[in-house]
């Protein structure tokens, strides 16, 4: 007899990720001149760059985030002019004091 518990998954399960739903309304998509895709796939660079700004994710957690290649998201931060090198101030001091 099986012993797993309802919530316990088994090896023939396969886990999914979590989704994140934001509604949004057509006046969206007129305002930004956007399609459906391009805003949504936008917001989710977005996201992925600002948790990358906070620290929250690495670079390659926040290009697997919006679904990029993690050197197509560089390009995409530097054409758009965010900083891909993430340091602090101490941490800068210690490059230039190693170097």
């Amino acid at each position: 007899m099986n012993n797993l518990s309802k919530n316990s998954i088994t090896v023939n399960q396969k886990k999914t990720a979590p989704v994140l739903s934001i509604p949004y309304s057509n006046d969206l998509l007129i305002a930004t001149s956007q399609t459906k895709e391009a805003l949504e796939q936008e917001l989710s660079f977005l996201l992925a760059v600002k948790l990358f700004e906070l620290r929250r994710l690495t670079l390659g957690k926040a290009a697997e985030l919006c679904g990029m290649k993690k050197l197509n998201f560089m390009n995409e931060m530097g054409r758009m002019g965010i900083p891909v090198i993430n340091l602090d101030d101490d941490q800068i001091r210690d490059e230039l004091k190693n170097a």
